[in-house]
């Protein structure tokens, strides 16, 4: 299995897990390979060290920082903007519901008392986005990734 570090054309980092460099390649040329963020397919594969299971050698001791040069802090992956941008994205999925085509008519109801309010989210045009908001009815649009549109395997 390789595991290779990407990017998009867009400055969007994830990784890929392929069976190997070949596999990779070849999703690659067939337009296959994606950003789970922006679904750009202009995908490149960034430079990465090798990892080696060596058993049970014990890691070599941090060289300590000079005072004059501080060590640059690495930021973890999942705390990219990228992740947390689609960590956010998951929980409005999680916790609201899906109306739909009906998004402008649901809005409506609930700002009107019609119906309980509660949290959803939808299709609506600019058309209708427009009269929502001259009604004073909030509502804010949501780019959701092709990649959390659909179940993951």
């Amino acid at each position: 299995m390789k595991v290779l570090d990407l990017r998009c054309s867009h400055g969007h980092g994830f990784e890929g897990w392929f069976a190997s460099n070949e596999a990779f390649e070849t999703q690659l040329s067939a337009g296959l390979v994606e950003c789970p963020v922006c679904a750009d397919t202009r995908i490149v594969k960034l430079l990465s060290a090798p990892r080696l299971n060596l058993g049970n050698a014990k890691a070599p001791a941090e060289a300590a920082a000079s005072p004059a040069e501080p060590a640059k802090a690495q930021v973890p992956a999942e705390q990219s903007p990228e992740a947390r941008w689609m960590r956010a994205v998951r929980e409005v999925l999680a916790k609201t519901e899906d109306v739909g085509e009906r998004f402008a008519d649901e809005a409506r109801r609930m700002h009107y008392g019609e119906t309980e309010e509660r949290g959803i989210r939808g299709q609506a045009t600019r058309e209708q986005t427009e009269a929502l908001l001259e009604e004073g009815i909030p509502v804010l649009p949501l780019a959701i990734p092709a990649a959390l549109k659909e179940t993951l395997q």
